[in-house]
């Protein structure tokens, strides 16, 4: 009794806090109830997101496939990048307006999807995947959008098989034999600074300009370690341009590398979800 006559004169001051910081709240206890959600349904499932998708969506659009899939990562642990980091890589695609695009790690095909999308006629998205279950329905998913096998190809293998085959696979014809205009990767971080090497040994990356966008999942800072020291160490070649920070607390980096043999801009940014760093916030 005592404990409710001395909270009494205390609600005024709690309804004016909680009026003044009820979206903040609300906010707050979505974010746990979604933490909670996922915690207790356990590791992600790739599967579970396809069959989600694949049974919410509508079928043929586009628009529809994405929001399906960010409805099922606010209750699930998803590998999606979601939809943040998903308009930081829509404004670089933009900007950039690539007609050959790389991807390493397919996952769900949620990246895919975005890229695809914002890609001209004559655009083309060459996607890999090491799992070959995962290969599978990622590539169903980018079917279930509406894109077509002529504007993608799903290579199941591994970063380190695909590199040395895409010279290959993007064809003679004209603008196309400058290599790629566009790299995401977003697959094992510790095989990002080999990839790098190796398009650069196979000269894949556009000579005209090519963006390199690196994806960090975790909180282990030497997983992007190796990459910032190689540019780091080759101030001839690299030079950390900016740190873009976006919405969901995610640490941008921006790195030009210029060629010796010729005027090559290669535009390098990384994000990771997690501590805010800022060198020089910007904007794309």
């Amino acid at each position: 009794m005592w404990l409710l006559a001395l909270s009494v004169p205390l609600l005024p001051a709690i309804v004016m806090v909680y009026s003044r910081y009820r979206v903040k709240v609300a906010t707050l206890c979505q974010r746990a109830l979604a933490w909670a959600l996922r915690l207790m349904r356990g590791r992600v499932c790739v599967k579970s997101a396809h069959a989600f998708v694949f049974s919410n969506c509508t079928h043929g659009k586009v628009n529809s496939v994405l929001e399906t899939f960010d409805l099922y990562a606010r209750t699930h642990p998803s590998l999606c990048i979601g939809p943040q980091i998903g308009e930081l890589l829509d404004e670089m695609v933009r900007r950039v307006r690539p007609l050959r695009v790389l991807e390493l790690g397919t996952h769900c095909g949620y990246s895919s999807v975005r890229l695809l999308r914002l890609l001209p006629p004559a655009g083309r998205l060459i996607t890999v995947e090491l799992d070959p279950v995962t290969a599978d329905l990622g590539e169903e998913v980018i079917l279930v959008s509406g894109f077509k096998h002529s504007q993608f190809q799903v290579l199941t293998c591994s970063s380190a098989e695909a590199i040395p085959r895409l010279r290959s696979l993007l064809g003679p014809d004209a603008g196309t034999s400058e290599g790629v205009d566009l790299v995401l990767m977003d697959h094992n971080p510790q095989q990002y600074l080999p990839d790098l090497l190796a398009l650069e040994r196979e000269q894949l990356l556009c000579s005209s300009g090519c963006s390199v966008l690196l994806i960090k999942r975790n909180q282990r800072a030497e997983d992007l370690r190796g990459v910032l020291d190689h540019i780091r160490e080759r101030t001839d070649c690299y030079s950390i341009k900016t740190e873009l920070q976006s919405d969901e607390s995610q640490n941008c980096f921006h790195n030009h590398l210029a060629s010796q043999q010729k005027k090559q801009r290669v535009e390098m940014t990384s994000c990771s979800a997690q501590r805010n760093h800022l060198m020089a916030p910007s904007a794309f």
